[in-house]
Formats: structure tokens, sequence, C-alpha cells
């Protein structure tokens, strides 16, 4: 029953920087015991395992690395394919000598995933090539904080001074003043350029340039610059200053709250973490199944009873789709049907199905369907796929021009009873620089979740009825997207930075 455990390393901080084989083999596991290093949105490459968090610095108790151990064995010896995921790479200042010692001896068997280490990730993140053909042609990684049981310590800071390259100190913060001043005694000028490091790839990652003999005052007391930080000593890190471009995107430092629902946030979260925003994910509605699916069931067994489906949203392709589906028919049900939708990104979302719109409009507007669809309306009976709220529009249109419409729930919008206490304490502190508003459901529950602490965010709007809407509840709207995408959303917030 022995299982097997892999020693994976999660990289600097940033999710997608993990390996393929590491992301391959969190997917195996059954169990995965992960540090404070470690980015939490790695556990998604391990969805349906147990995760088990050995310790974050200022939030939570850090177990021991015997403690560790024994569970890393205990699971291994009930048959658990266990993944240990470490914040950079294993073999760089991170114990695997130890862990691999007590799992030859269990003889349980064990693999080495290598992660991108801090060192090497400041080279791409923060500027700082930490070799250079003219400045540095050796690198050494030096840790700050050696084991407490030692009777002397193992580094030579002699030989460190004179090192002629660059030096990376790991774990350095509370002894910064013992390092710093070991360095400059035994040599090294007060006056070598250093660059302070804090969370690494990460949006709010911080970057401060001082000399060798400031070090210790940038760090000390450690809640000053808390840690995860990694202190590069050496004239590369001058190179950074024309070299950054991480620090340099036009949304870094701005913190954004995206309140789709969780099927959805990530469509908008990436393209805005791309662009360096810190993005906090807070839903304002969930998206569900409607309450009877009776109405929808009738129309899959008698499409011949509507000459038109009308599709309002994404959504509303994904749900009635899927119902579709998983009953007795397949998609030749809907052969004697023309199919509308309200523009191109619902277009899009059919496609994925293998069917395409006969009638799609230019600007993604439902008066703008409407107007494509009165000339045909009279007599004509269009089944009108929607969610269980929202404006009335188009039904209101077609019904003027003649047509008959039976308007059908293929979704429902509920609101969220209750914000993150998180993103409610951010909220109020005035630390939301934006929040984003992609309906009128959403913006009413914004206004029951936050009341007047939304305004101290600025909002960003999809489209002009989502922020008539809002000013019908009293809200100021800061941005507003061209035309009703996520990438018209982004660029509206970005064009507006700009212009600050």
């Amino acid at each position: 029953m022995t299982g097997r455990v892999y020693l994976i390393g999660a990289g600097p901080g940033d999710p997608g920087l993990i390996t393929l084989r590491g992301a391959e083999l969190l997917a195996r596991a059954d169990v995965v015991l992960y540090d404070g290093l470690s980015n939490v949105k790695i556990l998604t490459h391990a969805a349906s395992a147990e995760h088990i968090c050995v310790g974050k610095h200022g939030q939570s108790r850090i177990w021991t690395q015997q403690e560790i151990i024994v569970e890393m064995l205990r699971h291994a010896r009930a048959g658990a394919t266990v993944a240990r995921l470490k914040g950079g790479d294993p073999a760089v200042f991170a114990r695997t000598a130890e862990e691999v010692e007590a799992l030859k001896s269990a003889e349980i068997p064990f693999e080495i995933v290598p992660g991108i280490t801090a060192a090497l990730a400041a080279g791409s993140y923060a500027g700082i090539p930490i070799t250079h053909r003219r400045h540095a042609s050796a690198v050494a990684l030096v840790t700050g904080h050696e084991e407490p049981g030692k009777s002397e310590s193992a580094l030579d800071w002699d030989a460190l001074a004179r090192f002629p390259g660059t030096l990376v100190v790991y774990m350095g913060v509370t002894t910064a003043s013992f390092w710093t001043s070991a360095l400059i005694q035994a040599g090294k000028s007060g006056d070598t350029p250093v660059a302070i490091l804090r969370r690494c790839s990460l949006a709010d990652q911080q970057t401060i340039r001082c000399r060798l003999e400031e070090v210790a005052d940038r760090l000390t007391p450690a809640t000053k610059l808390r840690p995860p930080v990694i202190v590069i000593i050496g004239e590369v890190t001058k190179l950074s200053e024309s070299m950054a471009w991480f620090e340099s995107r036009p949304l870094f430092g701005k913190t954004i709250l995206v309140t789709r629902s969780d099927q959805q946030a990530s469509e908008l979260s990436t393209p805005l973490q791309e662009l360096g925003a810190t993005v906090w994910e807070s839903p304002a509605i969930q998206i569900d199944e409607p309450e009877d699916w009776a109405p929808v069931d009738s129309l899959i067994e008698h499409p011949e009873a509507f000459d038109y489906l009308v599709f309002s949203s994404r959504n509303g392709v994904q749900y009635f789709l899927d119902r579709l589906l998983v009953s007795e028919f397949d998609l030749r049900q809907l052969s004697p049907l023309q199919i509308a939708v309200v523009g191109e990104r619902t277009a899009d979302a059919l496609r994925e199905y293998h069917l395409h719109p006969d009638i799609v409009p230019d600007d993604y507007r439902a008066a703008s369907l409407a107007a494509m669809l009165r000339p045909i309306a009279k007599g004509k009976r269009f089944a009108l796929l929607r969610a269980s709220r929202g404006a009335d529009t188009l039904a209101d249109e077609l019904v003027k021009a003649g047509g008959v419409v039976e308007q059908l729930i293929t979704y429902s919008h509920r609101d969220i009873s209750q914000g993150d206490p998180r993103v409610i304490e951010k909220m109020n502190r005035g630390e939301i620089t934006w929040v984003t508003v992609t309906s009128n459901a959403i913006a009413a529950s914004l206004v029951a979740l936050y009341g007047e602490s939304l305004r101290r965010a600025k909002i960003a709007s999809l489209s002009p009825g989502i922020t008539s809407a809002l000013k019908v509840l009293g809200y100021d709207v800061d941005a507003e997207a061209s035309i009703a995408t996520i990438e018209s959303l982004v660029d509206s917030i970005h064009q507006s930075e700009l212009r600050r």
C-alpha cells in the first residue's frame, strides 16, 4: 500500500510559473502539503486532492520540519500519492535533503521537480540580470538565517565580501543587521548598490533600491517589509532602472474588484492582471440553473412551436444547449429554427457547440437585435432564452412589431447575501481602486453589499444601460466600455488611468 511522494517546486509566486511537470504531478495527487510561500492558486491543479497547509507567516502556526515529515510519511504509508509543494525550488534553501532522507529510510519512492527560485526570477521580474558579461560572471546564493543549533557560522564572510559577482541573500529580514555588518566589516563597501525585492512575480511586488549600509534600516524590524524578501547585492542591481518592466505596467499598483460570477470571473481578471493590476474576485451574484426546467424542456421536445430561437447572452447559450445535450436529443433537434444572438461574443459561444447564428447585430445591444428582427417579426414565434431577471427591451420591441414572444428562463441570477470580509475591509479603507460592474443585477447587488463604502472606489461599467442603472441607484460611473465587451471594459479602465 506504499504510496509515492513528489517534491515539487512552486516557483517564486506567480501560479503560472510552475513547471508543466509540476502541474502534471499535482493532478495525480491525493494529498498536497504546501507551505506559505506557495501560491494557493496552484492548488487548482490538484482540485480533488486534500490540501494541507503547513504554515504561513503571520496567518497560521509554522509546522516544524519533523511534523511535516511525519505527516508526509503517514499519508504515503497509507498508499496515497503525496505532493509536497515548496515555494521556489526544492533544492534551494528548502530542507529537501531532510525529507528525501526520511523517504529513503521509509523506502517510499519519490521524485524531485525543480521550480524557479527567487534569485533567478528576479532577473525577469525586477529587471536585474544576476549575471552580466561586464558586471558579474558569478552568483552566490546565501542564507541570512542559518540553522540555530550550529556552533559557528558556515559562511565565510571575508570570502563573500571579496566575491567577484552578485550576492543574493535569502531569508535575511530579521538578521539584516548581522549579515550586512559582517559584509562591511569584511571589506565590502557600504556604498555597494542593493535591490531589496519582496513578493517577486506577484502583482504587489516591491523593489527597493538602496546601498548595502542602508539595508538593515530598510528591513528591521521585520514589520517594515514582511517576508518573502530576497536581497540582491552588486552592480547588476543598477540595471533594474532601465530594464524593469513588471512594475511599469499601466495598472501596476491598482487594486480592482471583479464582481462577476465564479464561472465568468477569469475572463475579466486575466487581462487586468496582465496589465499589472492586483485583482480580487468577489462575485456579487451567483449564476445557476433555473428553478423550473419544464418550459425549456418543452421547447427542446417541440422546437416546431417556434420560428426563431433568440439568445441574449452567452450564459443562455451554455445552459440551454447543455440541457439539450443531456436529454435524449441532439443538435439536429434545432434544425427547424432560425437562431438570433445579441452580439459576436454570444455568437462565439454558440459556435463552440458547432452552431452558427443566422442573425447577429454589430454592437452587442438588445435594441440593435430588435431593430434587425422588427421587419420580419409580424406573425413569427420567438423563443427568447434569458436570465431570471433583466430588462424586457427585446421582448417588448418584438411584441410591438407583431411577434409572438415566449420568454424562457434558462439560468437564474441570485444575489450574494454577504460579501467577503476581506473585501469589505479593503473597501472601507479605500484600498479598492476600481470596481467592475457587468450587469444591472450586479449593480444592485453591489449597492446592497457595500453601500456607501462603494463610493470610495471608482466604478467601471460594461454598457450605457448599466451606467444608467447605477445612476438611478445614486452612484457615478468613472469609466464605461465603448462597446459591451470585456476587452472594451478593460481598455476603458486602462485609458482612464492613462489620463490621470
